[in-house]
């Protein structure tokens, strides 16, 4: 949030940015930073004079833009519900919702709030409830929040209701070919699933590349419907491949000094050791023996052994309830910053 700086052309740019409006380059010229046709006909009209009723032909002589230019960025000003649209005869006039930028994100908060509430109960047809699924405690750090909140459109032949979802809350992406159902299919693969799941295995079980599947999932981490965490059922597998192929390589005296295992109790780093000597160790076994040492010190083990922690996605909440309520709470987040970057864009205009 950039709440040090008192720069309008700073705070209209996050604003429109952070509603999704207009999308960061990675290079911007310093001279064309705010030259964005949306962010001038928002800082040289609508926060000049929020109510003053502006039509197409003087938004297009204020910035230059011409009537199809002022046409396309007043569609999604009014979409996103930050101007509304008055006939004054044979004109369309413009204002600024409830006649400041603080009044328009609260006015546009509040209705997206009640959007998405009334589109994420439409969960309940996908999220199978369940009681283990959230027995590992999640690890993940949240990514950058992102969703997208569209009311319903009509329907469409060929697509469900709860593919319609997935489209509108941005899942499949921004421009998805009607014929292309994999977002519905990997998030109705994971909220079906009580454990965690790899992304290696979701792309076999679904026929798709990992590349594929991983920025579907990236894209439901982001919005709070999934998340990543560690598969601590799957650390004895990793320790016995890890194990046998670090005695293979390096030999004994390594497992016990570098490999980790003189860091165990004295019989749990003899019986491991022995099993790898004599080669009747598995997975099994791995497992009993690790079964008094708690999981901090079996991933310890696991990454002085080499190995790395295995992770996997699953559904955010037991059930859809959960879910949505993760979804809401990071919306209110997100909504509430931007009602208090747009207060404190308003007290720099007054000043």
């Amino acid at each position: 949030m950039p709440l040090s700086s008192s720069d309008p052309d700073v705070l209209l740019d996050w604003l429109l940015e952070s509603m999704g409006l207009i999308r960061r380059r990675q290079e911007v010229p310093i001279g064309d930073i705010h030259s964005s046709a949306l962010h001038r006909i928002m800082r040289h009209a609508f926060l000049i004079d929020p109510l003053k009723g502006w039509d197409s032909k003087e938004l297009g002589d204020e910035t230059g833009l011409s009537n199809t230019g002022v046409h396309h960025q007043i569609s999604k000003l009014r979409e996103c519900g930050l101007v509304s649209a008055h006939v004054d005869g044979k004109w369309h006039r413009h204002v600024l919702r409830g006649g400041s930028i603080t009044a328009a994100t609260r006015l546009t908060g509040s209705q997206a709030r009640s959007v998405l509430a009334v589109r994420l109960a439409e969960l309940s047809a996908i999220v199978e409830p369940s009681e283990t699924r959230m027995e590992v405690e999640s690890e993940d750090e949240d990514p950058p929040f992102s969703i997208r909140i569209t009311e319903n459109r009509p329907r469409r032949e060929g697509i469900s209701s709860a593919d319609e979802l997935v489209r509108d809350l941005g899942l499949a992406g921004d421009n998805p070919r009607e014929e292309e159902d994999l977002a519905f299919r990997v998030l109705s693969e994971i909220c079906s699933r009580d454990h965690p799941v790899t992304l290696i295995a979701l792309s076999e079980s679904l026929s798709a590349s990992r590349g594929r599947v991983s920025t579907i999932v990236e894209r439901m981490r982001a919005s709070g419907i999934a998340e990543r965490v560690p598969m601590l059922d799957r650390i004895p597998q990793d320790v016995f491949s890890a194990l046998m192929r670090q005695y293979d390589a390096r030999g004994e005296g390594w497992l016990i000094t570098k490999g980790g295992l003189g860091r165990l109790d004295e019989s749990v780093s003899k019986a491991l050791l022995k099993g790898v000597i004599e080669s009747s160790l598995d997975i099994d076994v791995v497992r009993s023996t690790l079964s008094t040492v708690p999981s901090g010190a079996q991933r310890v083990l696991l990454n002085t052994l080499g190995g790395r922690m295995p992770f996997g996605v699953r559904i955010s909440s037991a059930d859809h309830e959960g879910v949505s309520e993760r979804v809401m709470r990071l919306t209110g987040r997100a909504l509430r910053r931007i009602e208090t970057v747009a207060e404190r864009l308003d007290d720099c205009l007054g000043k």
